[in-house]
């Protein structure tokens, strides 16, 4: 046990947490519009196809990287399409998404590749040695020589936080969500700030899945986001769709998902594998008994206001 607790834990953490940080920068923007997107497990997996796909006839992963993205804002928009046009129901929609790229993915696997389950790609993103920082013993062995995406989730971390908190852009998203009247009374259309958020979550996801297919492993397998999708929508909510605390929530995830790893060498990997996942219905609970408190103590304030008037 004591072989647990290593770099390569850490390295597997980040890892494991930066498609799931990735899809939640995206989700949490369609939550400040006021759309509940539960569809990017299906993006992510459309997206992780499409990397792995054009970079095996172009032989490019930077290609592979950007077709994964358009990819992820076509997907977006016929997300739009039917949520904020023609107003279906955001849950149905995003459910059927999932189990359409699901059926999708394997369709095109076999129709295109004549494979079953895994397409192997010679191609993958290129890893970065930080100057100075490999130096460093434990800390260096860590943060040094990872997948390019992973140092770049941090920077769209910060551009997130800013775009969402500092922006007149950012406040007519969230006025999209929270007062669409008043918004659009101002001249901005909150329809049109919806469409946005889901435009740029798709191409989020789509870059997730990229990064699951082409910086983590090089390959695309049927089933592979396996609920990373849900996960990041948790992230966004456990994190009160706040960009430093949803990535904070998916490197989380990242640790115990690295932990059941880890454990597989001592614990059968079907108890394992679920780990990180029942940490993600833990962190919902949370969420969820928290603001039913919060919630009751609200009402309780207000009705001691009310009786001492």
């Amino acid at each position: 046990m004591g072989n647990i607790f290593t770099t390569g834990l850490f390295r597997q953490m980040l890892r494991s947490a930066t498609p799931v940080a990735l899809a939640a920068m995206g989700g949490l923007l369609t939550e400040h519009a006021g759309v509940m997107n539960i569809g990017m497990d299906g993006m992510i997996l459309i997206g992780a196809f499409v990397a792995v796909a054009v970079s095996v006839v172009t032989g490019s992963a930077a290609l592979g990287v950007l077709a994964a993205i358009l990819v992820g804002v076509l997907v977006g928009a016929f997300f739009a399409l039917f949520v904020v046009k023609f107003k279906s129901d955001e849950f149905i929609i995003g459910t059927a998404l999932n189990i359409f790229a699901g059926g999708l993915t394997v369709f095109l696997l076999g129709a295109l590749f004549g494979v079953r389950g895994t397409l192997r790609t010679q191609t993958g993103l290129p890893t970065v040695d930080l100057p100075l920082i490999d130096k460093i013993p434990f800390l260096g062995e860590v943060l040094s020589g990872n997948s390019l995406f992973i140092y770049l989730t941090v920077l769209i971390v910060l551009i997130m936080w800013t775009l969402v908190s500092r922006t007149p852009w950012g406040r007519w998203l969230r006025a999209s969500g929270e007062h669409p009247g008043a918004l659009r009374t101002a001249g901005v259309s909150p329809e049109g700030m919806r469409w946005q958020a889901s435009l740029l979550c798709g191409a989020f996801c789509g870059l997730a899945g990229a990064q699951l297919a082409l910086g983590n492993v090089s390959m695309f397998s049927e089933g592979m986001s396996n609920s990373r999708g849900y996960v990041a929508f948790a992230c966004v909510i456990f994190g009160a769709a706040n960009p430093g605390k949803a990535y904070l929530a998916a490197l989380m995830f990242g640790f115990f998902d690295a932990i059941g790893l880890r454990l597989q060498d001592y614990v059968s990997s079907d108890l394992t594998g679920i780990i990180p996942y029942a940490i993600t219905i833990i962190m919902m609970v949370y969420v969820v008994v928290n603001a039913q408190r919060r919630r009751r103590h609200a009402a309780q304030q207000q009705l001691s206001r009310r009786a001492r008037s």
